[in-house]
């Protein structure tokens, strides 16, 4: 399977999960259910608000590199999250990032 392939695979699954809601709790690069909710204000455009303490809370425990992978997905766009609003948590955040996207 090529890596398009293996992309849509991975959303259909993020999907089923979202479409699911209370059965099973999401977790994506340690970030759970609660910190993207968390997050959302913070990552949606068009008018992004700066993140609150819970959300920075959730910067704070996320796998930072495993979100870079999602940068050129369309899974987040389908979560309703702006990739590059994602990545810029950190820094509003005061959290150090070693991630190199």
């Amino acid at each position: 399977m090529d890596v398009g392939g293996i992309a849509k695979v991975v959303a259909l699954v993020a999907a089923i999960v979202v479409i699911l809601d209370g059965a099973m709790a999401m977790t994506l690069c340690n970030v759970t259910d609660d910190g993207f909710t968390a997050c959302k204000p913070s990552v949606t455009p068009p008018n992004p608000v700066m993140p609150s303490p819970e959300c920075c809370e959730a910067v704070t425990v996320a796998d930072l590199q495993c979100l870079c992978s999602y940068k050129h997905s369309f899974l987040l766009p389908s979560l309703g999250i702006d990739p590059d609003l994602a990545l810029a948590l950190p820094a509003k955040c005061n959290v150090p990032s070693s991630a190199n996207c």
